[in-house]
Parts: C-alpha cells; structure tokens; sequence
C-alpha cells in the first residue's frame, strides 16, 4: 500500500492510502470533533462537526473530514475562521436538540454557544439522531433491531419492529453495541428490549468481574495475547459484527483459524497440572452460593489483591466496606464425609488474609481452626504476628452459617454457629463477610492423566511418586516426572523446590543420551503365542503391542519393567521374564537342594 504526503495545519502529515482525512489526522495527533464516526462503521457524515477546509488544485472548499479521502500534496486547515464558524451553528442545533447531553453541553462551552437560537428540545433529551447505533445493529450486528421512524421535526430512534399485537418478534440480542457505540449516553439496553443481558464473568476473577468475548486470559499469560472466545463472540453466532477486525491495525485477526494438535518428540515429561480448589456449594450448611458475602478463599484472594476487580479494596455486594469477618478453616479437608487429608496451605494463607484484612481496613477477625499447623520456616513467627494484630482464634469448627437473626444485633448479618471447644460452649458470632479456607484437591481429569501416562495414584487421588524419600519427583514409568499440587498438596516454597528436582531429572536424562532399561524383561514366544493380548490387557505399563500382521504380541523392553504380571496371566505359557526362565528357576532349585 502506498504512503500519501499531506499537510494538515501547516504540519507534514503521511497516511496509507485509502486512508480518510480524519483518520491521517487522529494518526497525526491533531483532533478533528466528530459525533458521528466509528472505526467499525463506515463514515456517514451525518454529524457535520468534523467538518474541514481543504485546498487541492488550487480550489478551497469545506468538507466532512470523515469520508473524503487523503490526497498527495493535499491542504487541510481544521481551525480555519469558516470551519469554527460552521461547527458553532451545529453544535448550536445540537445543543437545542439534546440540552441533556453533557458532550454536547461540554463543546457547546469549547466553542463559545452558551444558548442556542432554536426552541429548545426536551430538558433530558440526548439523542442527537447521529445514526450511530441504528448503522452498528444493521451493518455489524445484522439484528435491524433499531432504526429511526417518522421524518422531519418528529424523526427519533425507536424500536419498531420489535412487539407486533401477539406475536413477539423481538429480534434485539440484546447485545449493548448500540450503548456502547452511542456518543451521548442517550440509549440504554433497557430502553431497546425488556431482555437481560448475560455478563460474562472473568475466570480469572472468579466471577467477580466481567470481560469481553475478546480477552487476555490474565496479565501473565503466555503467550500474552488475546484470544476470542468462540462462545459468546457474536460472529460466531450470527456471522456479522467483526468490529474487533476493523479496530486491529497490524490485521493480526483471523476468525478462520482453526485449533491444532501439534505432536512432539521430547525425552521426558515433567506432569505439573496442579489442582482444583474445594467446592464448597456441597457443605450446603456454610451458605456459599445462597448466601451473600460468602466467599471463597480464592475469590477472597482476587478480591484483596491490588490488580484485582476492586483494586485491592475489600467490599461487600452492596458496596460496602465490612466492619467484620470470618474466616472458617479446613473447609473440606480433615473431614471425612470429603477429604481427610490436611491441605498444608488453608492455615497461613488463612492467616494472611486476616493480615491483609487488618492492613487494609479496621475490620474485626474471627478466624474458627481445628488445629493450626504453621509447619514451615517463619511460619509460626507469623503467627504470633497474626496474634499481636487482635485477630480473634477460635477453636472450634462452625457447624452453620444463616442469615436468621435471633437479636437485633444480629440483623443483616451472617451469623456463624460454632461450639467453642476451648470453654465447651455453643456460640454465635455475627459478621459481614465469610470467607470459606477450601482445601486442594486432585484436577478433576486426574484419572485420564493417569491413564495416559501409566501412572498410579495414591488413595488420596493425587498421582503416586516412586518412592516418597528417595525418589520424590520420580514415577514408575522412566521420564515421567511430577511436580506440584499434582502429587499432593502443598505450598510455593515446596513446589519450587520439587519442580526444580522435576527439572534437574530431566536436564539429567536427557544429557545422558542412553536409558538403562530393566534386566529382566519379558520377551514372548512367538512360535506359540495364539494373539489373545490377555497379557496386552494386564499390562499396567502399556508394554505389550499386537501385531496385526503376524497376529501376535510383542513387548517393548523400554517400557517393561519385570514385574511379571503378563506371565502369571499368559493363558498358553508364552511369556517368560529375561533370567527368569522356567530352566532357570529350576536349575536354580536343583542347586538349592543338591
């Protein structure tokens, strides 16, 4: 595309071609007013604010910036005396239009009209009939939802076509493009249909806050780039809209891309699939789900972080800053109606939240524990630190939480029922806010992953190392390697350090160049092995392939391990572990005996 050379109030100004006055100018920096111009919609003129003066060979005219295209050797002036002069009277027929506008009311001071010459509209109109939002529902949405009916002096916006006698024809999605689009705030959804918008909430925040169908999944995403979510895109749906494409310069949107397996060929695997937190709508008794301002601790976690939805500002549903707060322990670990192993971490991130609750507000604590297991290096330290901050520690695990209140003091609070084991007494404690200490448990695909990669898993669910002391980060398969929550629930210090070991036994296996496989593998006799693949079935290490071909099976020595089992299972004796032949074993007993 070729490069275009302009002058635009005496400053050299360059533009691609095909490129529009006002958009060479925006690229410039210099600000042309316009009402009526949006990048994902082709320009209409039908505002008149971004009116220009352009001299090309050697004749001087006034024309709307927005749809005349950038010319070589072109002369444009954006303040001229008649292009300040015409822009007046419009925003003066704008301000007669629209007197409830503030965009209007704040151009209208820019350029000097304090009242208009014109009969005045109604006090609270805002819409200046820019067209706007009826050109983005018809050319991007493809909805036709909204449109202007009747002419002259009674022209408006409406939604004509929506409600018709008995039948229902309203075609609006309901979408908000034509709100968003509109220079005024003159339109609502609300106003267009009796629909509820569906927001989409972030993942990342959990839920408390919203994001668009084109988003960065969080800020450290790799690679950190958006990503359109197929589900709630509009394109997707309908086919239309693509106004994310028209916004992109660099043209790097490609809503024909497809997903793609990629395979590849590494020498060991490190697992590190993490965890999924405690659902704790289960303990129906705790009110998450039902209750407002029961949380859980992750939610907590966005809630209370600086580049969180509330910028690190603690707040209730209604806005409010909590006077008071509970923070409940073990939820859903040390239980075993769920999960009876501890979770490691529910007591100090615990602990730091009501640090954090103290720093950021003068909010009272109550935190109700079984035990507190401060394990680590520091840990109990900051305890103690917790302790000298008035955090309230309450022994005792709650068996209820309601919003029943039995006092007046009580009244629009959750009250937490709990038996204080410490004096043996039943309690009720009072609060704002619930913060519910989830507990970690295994992803909830962990049973494919295993499968996959023939791996055990402990009772727990978590995957099984090989050997808990001298091979922690190792498993039964050779170059399978797990780290993290993966294997068992802990915290970042342990999880750096055994994804560090995770790492240094790859690198270290890798560098050898050569795998040393097991002695005494199985090998099968092909001469009398009928192809039933009993032995593929009882495998637990996948080493057993069938040849189609030959109809027989074979075993792969890398992947076998000795244990025997398709042996014991080989229904005609075709199956012997290396050094372990019956010959062998029993000349062995022969020199046992004689």
């Amino acid at each position: 595309m070729s490069e275009l050379i302009l002058t635009i109030d005496g400053k050299e100004v360059r533009t691609e071609e095909g490129k529009s006055v006002l958009e060479a100018a925006k690229g410039a920096g210099i600000d042309i007013p316009t009402l009526c111009y949006h990048p994902a919609l082709e320009p209409f003129g039908a505002c008149r604010l971004c009116l220009v003066e352009i001299e090309s060979q050697g004749r001087q005219r006034v024309v709307t910036s927005c749809n005349y295209p950038a010319e070589n050797g072109l002369n444009v002036l954006t303040r001229s005396p008649e292009v300040l002069e015409l822009r007046k009277g419009v925003i003066e027929l704008f301000l007669a239009q629209a007197p409830g506008a503030e965009k209007i009311r704040e151009l209208a001071k820019e350029y000097g009209v304090e009242e208009p010459r014109f009969k005045l509209g109604a006090p609270d109109e805002k819409c200046i009939l820019c067209g706007l939002c009826t050109r983005i529902c018809e050319e991007r949405m493809g909805a036709c939802a909204i449109n202007f009916v009747n002419r002259g002096v009674d022209r408006q916006v409406e939604t004509p076509y929506q409600v018709t006698r008995e039948i229902d024809m309203d075609v609006c999605r309901a979408c908000g493009a034509c709100a968003f689009v509109c220079p005024t705030g003159a339109i609502t959804i609300e106003d267009i249909t009796p629909k509820t918008p569906i927001p989409i909430l972030s993942e990342f925040e959990e839920g408390l806050a919203q994001r668009a169908p084109v988003y960065i999944p969080f800020a450290q995403a790799v690679p950190n780039k958006p990503v359109i979510d197929k589900t709630q895109c509009v394109h997707f749906a309908t086919g239309g809209c693509k106004a994310c494409e028209a916004f992109c310069a660099p043209q790097a949107i490609n809503f024909e891309q497809e997903d793609e397996v990629i395979e590849v060929e590494v020498g060991s695997i490190i697992i590190a699939t993490g965890f999924d937190l405690f659902d704790p709508s289960v303990i129906r008794q705790y009110g998450y789900g039902r209750l407002d301002n029961v949380l859980t601790s992750l939610e907590f976690e966005r809630m209370v972080n600086s580049a969180g939805p509330t910028g690190g500002h603690i707040k209730m549903k209604d806005g409010r800053e909590p006077e008071s707060i509970a923070i409940v322990h073990c939820v859903g670990s040390r239980d075993e109606n769920y999960h009876e192993y501890c979770s490691r971490v529910c007591c100090m991130y615990s602990m730091k939240f009501a640090h954090l609750v103290k720093e950021h507000t003068g909010a009272d604590v109550y935190e109700f524990y079984i035990d507190i297991r401060s394990f680590g290096k520091g840990y109990e330290e900051f305890y103690n630190r917790v302790l000298e901050e008035a955090t309230v520690f309450i022994r005792g695990r709650p068996a209820e939480i309601t919003d029943i209140a039995e006092t007046p003091e009580e009244e629009g609070k959750l009250i937490v029922q709990f038996e204080d084991t410490l004096v043996g007494k039943q309690r009720r404690q009072p609060v704002d806010m619930v913060v519910l200490s989830c507990g970690i448990e295994p992803r909830r695909d962990i049973e494919s992953i295993a499968r996959l990669f023939n791996i055990s898993r402990s009772a727990d669910g978590f995957f099984l190392e090989k050997h808990p002391k001298l091979d922690p980060v190792a498993t039964m398969t050779d170059g399978i390697f797990v780290a993290g929550c993966c294997q068992g629930p802990k915290d970042i210090p342990d999880t750096v350090a055994q994804a560090s070991a995770a790492a240094a036994e790859a690198l270290a296996m890798i560098s050898r160049g050569t795998v040393e496989v097991e002695a005494a593998t199985a090998v099968v006799n092909e001469k009398i092995c009928t192809g039933c693949q009993l032995c593929k079935q009882v495998c637990p290490y996948s080493a057993i392939s069938f040849d189609e071909q030959k109809q027989v099976c074979r075993v792969n020595e890398t992947l076998c391990k000795g244990c025997g089992a398709c042996v014991g299972g080989c229904p005609s004796d075709c199956i012997s572990l290396n050094h372990y032949t019956n010959e062998q074993l029993v000349a062995q007993i022969e020199g046992a005996l004689f």
